[in-house]
């Protein structure tokens, strides 16, 4: 088990909920957001993560156009905003005791 790239792969779960809370998101923009943050992404690796978000019950999925194009949009759920949130207080729970100087 490879620790560095499970907590990545925590980080960008986390990164989509956290977006996904404040607007709907697809996969190219939140690729780019990611990327923003010095994580790369593939799509081989992002939409299996958000599929597998969506059957957990934090995500939920609706299919849009635009431009012509077939999108499809993910927004939290209730469900998701408190993954969210428990996540979020024990991330900052973590931060507090490893980086404590």
């Amino acid at each position: 088990m490879d620790l560095v790239r499970d907590f990545h792969r925590g980080a960008v779960r986390l990164h989509v909920l956290f977006h996904a809370r404040s607007e709907d998101v697809f996969g190219a923009a939140i690729t780019i957001e990611i990327a923003r943050h010095g994580h790369s992404v593939s799509p081989g690796t992002l939409y299996p993560l958000l599929h597998d978000l969506e059957a957990a019950g934090d995500l939920t999925s609706t299919t849009v156009v635009v431009g012509g194009h077939r999108r499809r949009c993910y927004r939290i759920t209730p469900q998701g905003r408190r993954t969210l949130e428990s996540c979020t207080a024990a991330l900052r729970e973590l931060a507090d005791e490893v980086l404590e100087p």
